[in-house]
């Protein structure tokens, strides 16, 4: 069994296989800290799991809009001619909280605040938080995770 552990402090995701750490991957969280409520724009603690998975056979740097492939790839050209976009890239891991109240239904609901594990433009820093709330990793890392764990895989956010 797999579970998922993401440290907010040390901008730090482990991967965990029968309690045994099997991987950690430096990642980006929100740029406004760790919190729940909806346009927060933070990253919501307490357990979660992943709902669904996006992206199986996209090619890394595929361009997501609203779960969507946009039939774009990334590119330094491509972010000129958009630069205020959120760059949501070659796969998405779509999170649900399991704590009602904290992380699940009214205005502290992580799904319908689209809260995503998913892949980033290469020359965005890992290691220092600086999303909208999601949760980014390197693209080659998330295809690797991608690969790896189930939907309904438990995530720990701390």
């Amino acid at each position: 069994m797999y579970k998922i552990e993401i440290d907010i402090g040390r901008q730090m995701m482990t991967l965990c296989h029968h309690g045994v750490v099997a991987k950690e991957y430096l990642i980006s969280t929100a740029k406004n800290g760790p919190g729940e409520k909806v346009n927060s724009e933070q990253t919501p603690r307490g357990h979660h799991i992943i709902r669904a998975k996006i992206g199986a056979d996209a090619p890394a740097n595929t361009v997501f809009i609203k779960r969507r492939p946009t039939c774009e790839i990334y590119s330094p050209e491509l972010r000129a001619q958009f630069p205020d976009r959120d760059w949501i890239l070659t796969r998405i891991f779509w999170l649900s909280g399991l704590e009602p109240g904290k992380n699940r239904l009214g205005n502290v609901d992580t799904m319908r605040r689209y809260i995503y594990i998913h892949g980033t433009p290469d020359d965005v820093a890992m290691g220092a938080p600086g999303s909208r709330g999601c949760i980014r990793m390197r693209n080659s890392e998330i295809i690797e995770l991608y690969n790896t764990v189930p939907v309904y895989t438990p995530i720990t956010i701390a």
